[in-house]
This record gives structure tokens, sequence and C-alpha cells, in this order.
């Protein structure tokens, strides 16, 4: 039976603010594009801002907060000056993601396990200052398990491995994992989100977990953006999940 229950799109905008970091130029304008993702149907933007400022700059993550009209989405890794800066602009929310320097792009889920007191005290500190707080985690029963001590009340399940999957068989079985982490984490009382190298050919069957409240996406949007504009992009992707969830 299809999920019929709503599903939200962030779109992550960083890729728009790498074409305009390639040149070190004003544009694109990252709120621009933020404003036209919205009247496409995102239901929120999400924008990493990473230590090496590669894309997204601090002036961005400011202008974002205060002119779009849905929820701002803040990646960031768990660090004193990340902590500071969102409990400065109060983004909506705040997602914890695992972070290196030579990395293209984030490539696997936080390490609750390993980093309990460091990442618990983070999700503390965010939460009181009014930041909802999600973690970026691989679909693992620990971690699963140690994110729902940490008092964040979201994850969002690491997509990687399911969009990298090449047969059938690996596919399917990304997507079992993917959907036995989602229900143990409603158990554990958590809000699932999900995300990382989804597209327009394999997000239907994550928008089929009818646990997964938002799907993040955003370099498939702006690839699609070159030939179909971004407004167009985002509400073609949006479609397809509200198809999934038999809500068109």
């Amino acid at each position: 039976m299809k999920a019929s229950h709503p599903i939200m799109l962030g779109v992550n905008i960083d890729h728009i603010a790498t074409i305009r970091q390639a040149r070190g130029t004003r544009y694109p304008e990252v709120i621009q594009a933020a404003l036209l993702a919205e009247q496409g149907g995102a239901d929120g933007i999400t924008a990493h801002l990473r230590e090496d400022r590669r894309h997204i700059q601090d002036r961005d993550i400011e202008l974002l907060k205060t002119m779009i009209n849905t929820r701002l989405n803040l990646e960031m890794a768990v660090t004193d000056e990340m902590v500071g800066i969102a409990c400065r602009v109060h983004p909506h929310a705040c997602c914890l993601v695992p972070e290196r320097r030579e990395e293209l792009t984030t490539e696997g889920g936080l390490d609750v396990v390993g980093n309990f007191e460091r990442i618990r005290a983070a999700s503390q500190r965010l939460g009181e200052a009014g930041v909802e707080v999600s973690l970026f985690i691989d679909a693992e029963p620990a971690q699963i398990e140690a994110a729902g001590r940490t008092g964040a009340p979201v994850i969002e399940l690491h997509t990687g491995h399911y969009s990298d999957a090449a047969t059938p068989d690996a596919i399917a079985g990304e997507l079992a994992r993917l959907q036995a982490a989602a229900e143990q984490a409603e158990t554990l009382g958590l809000t699932v989100n999900a995300g990382h190298g989804l597209h327009y050919h394999n997000v239907e069957a994550i928008a089929l977990i009818p646990q997964v409240c938002e799907l993040n996406i955003g370099h498939a949007i702006v690839g699609r953006a070159l030939f179909t504009g971004l407004e167009r992009a985002v509400a073609d992707l949006k479609a397809i999940m509200l198809r999934a969830r038999n809500l068109v």
C-alpha cells in the first residue's frame, strides 16, 4: 500500500554557490535560486556551510534566513564555530554532518556511536537555542539507537549507498536497509528524513517509505535546471514524490 501522508522536499542550493565561487563572482545569486525553488514547490531550502567555505558563505546563510519564505535547513559539521553560527543565525533546522576537507561531497553518515558526547552536547546546545536538530547517519541500527539518545528529534538517513547501487539485488538490499532503519527510528520516536545522491530516476522508491517525512536533494535538481530552468526542475521532482505518496 502506498504511503498517503505528506512528504516534503528540501532543495539544496550548494551547487548554485559552487558555480559562483568557481569564478569568484557575485552571481549566480543563491537567494534568487532559493526563491525560484520555492516557487517550484520546495518546502524548504538546504545549504551546507562548510568549514572551508568552498561554496556557501556566511553571508548566504544570513540572507537566506531573512529572505526565504519556507524553512532554512543548515547543514554543518559538529564544531564549536558552526554551532555558534547556528545559535546566532537561528535557522529553522540544522543537520549535523561529518566533514573532511578533501572530500568532494559528504561521503557517509555521522559516527554517533564513536562521537556520542560531542554530538549530544551540540544537539543540546542547538535545541536550547530553538533550532531543530537532525543527524545525518547511515542506516545502521547502532547509529540509530545512539541518535535516539542524543536528544536530537530528527535523523536524516544517508541514501548514498542506495544511489550508488548498480544491480537490482544491490538496490533491493539497500532499500530494505533503509526501510528497516526508518521503522527502527519510528519506534524511537524520531522523525525520519533522507537524502544524498537522489535523482529523478531513483527517488520514487525512497518516497514510498512511509516513515520518511522529507527528502533533501540538490545536485540532480541543479543539473536538470540547466536545461529546464530551476522552478521547473523542482516542480518535476516534487511531482514524482507526491505521486509516490498518492497525493496527486
